[in-house]
């Protein structure tokens, strides 16, 4: 009995030794980035450095800062920025760097993915110590370590990084967040795009007359080949929540009613911009919403839209007035039998709940050039908050 207790204890030691690396680290430790053959610590590579083959390394920050809702309201909110590319000794427990949603993700099946997640704390709630994960939602088989759940791992504390690794993940559309205190923080905004793309990328596939080199999955026959891309992450925001949390009072999660509705971090009209945002002045001056809903293409290119929920209160209807909608694949698998049998589909709708994913083609083949909405059939969602005409809408421009 005593040495099948040794024997475990040894077992659980690297993993101890790890955790405790990680999440003990004290308060305004050295920003540490693990990628393979980075000397310099920037998550990047350059001349002098040697980048091994099928690795791909991305460092994240989280944090807090301020978005501006399309009614000009400012919200207070939690977040990820992307610190990839600067020098670990060049990279400062920067406040109010947080961006919604958080920066995009965008790896390969080829690839060993290093991800290094660094806690530089709350500006404007010093009171604060929450610690911090990457939760790789979707994943399949994720090691406990590096799958962001506190009740099989740890938190990343303030002033200390972790680098989580993947071992190439299966293609198909994810998404992420942070998983300590989920419910809060998702809320708060630490949500993000994630997709991963097929090892087929590169080889060139005929299919429906056209020829693609770009694909959702592995198909083997083009069939999920598209001309161009956008990923677009719905969300919904309470304010009250948020003005409740910025006040240091009582949070109401069973009360939790959301009045924003959005698509990539931004109602409608935002959505069509194609900038950055401009911050609100309580950031800063520092950019927190810079990705656009905007989808553009020409007449007869296929578009892929990879769709993603990530409210922790909705469920939500999407529609393309006017444009056919074919579901290739949902929540990272292909939409195809044990035998081969495609079961892709043709609709009018999709319907997704919290951490749903689906992938969507659009073939503008038989489509007219001009405007077209993408938006919820969720009817009371298409405000910003008490201004109508606005939330989940955004527009599919199609050019001649």
């Amino acid at each position: 009995m005593r040495k099948s207790a040794r024997n475990f204890r040894k077992l659980m030691l690297p993993v101890a030794v790890l955790a405790a690396m990680a999440a003990a680290t004290p308060v305004g430790a050295a920003v540490s980035v693990q990628c393979p053959g980075d000397t310099n610590q920037d998550a990047t590579w350059t001349g002098a450095e040697v980048q091994p083959a099928n690795t791909e390394c991305k460092h994240l920050t989280a944090g807090d800062g301020f978005i501006r809702m399309a009614d000009g309201k400012v919200l207070y909110m939690f977040g990820f920025t992307n610190e990839t590319g600067k020098p670990a000794s060049q990279v400062t427990l920067d406040p109010l760097s947080a961006n919604f949603p958080a920066p995009t993700i965008e790896i390969s099946e080829k690839d060993d993915f290093y991800l290094t997640l660094t806690n530089v704390g709350m500006a404007m709630r010093p009171d604060l110590f929450d610690p911090h994960t990457v939760h790789f939602h979707g994943k399949a088989n994720a090691p406990p370590l590096f799958d962001g759940m506190p009740e099989g791992s740890f938190g990343v504390k303030m002033g200390s990084s972790f680098t989580y690794y993947y071992q190439k993940p299966e293609p198909g559309t994810y998404l992420y967040h942070c998983h300590q205190e989920a419910t809060e923080h998702m809320q708060m905004g630490m949500l993000g795009n994630l997709f991963v793309k097929p090892r087929q990328d590169g080889t060139a596939y005929s299919f429906g007359g056209k020829n693609y080199n770009q694909f959702v999955y592995n198909d083997g026959d083009g069939s999920t080949g598209y001309d161009v891309s956008a990923a677009l992450q719905l969300s919904s925001m309470d304010h009250v929540f948020h003005e409740l949390h910025l006040g240091i009072q009582p949070l109401p999660f069973a009360a939790m009613r959301d009045t924003y509705a959005m698509l990539n971090g931004r109602g409608y009209p935002d959505t069509i911009n194609p900038n950055a945002l401009t911050p609100p002045a309580e950031n800063g001056g520092k950019v927190s919403q810079p990705v656009t809903a905007l989808v553009t293409a020409q007449k007869g290119q296929r578009v892929l839209l990879r769709l993603s929920n990530v409210s922790v209160t909705k469920y939500f209807t999407l529609t393309a007035l006017g444009l056919p909608m074919k579901v290739v694949g949902s929540s990272a698998r292909q939409l195809r039998g044990p035998d081969g049998k495609n079961l892709s589909y043709d609709t009018t709708s999709v319907t997704l709940g919290g951490g749903e994913s689906a992938e969507v083609m659009i073939d503008t083949a038989n489509v007219a050039p001009g405007t077209y909405f993408l938006y919820t059939t969720n009817l009371n969602h298409l405000s910003n908050n008490g201004e109508d005409y606005g939330g989940m809408m955004t527009e599919i421009v199609i050019t001649a």
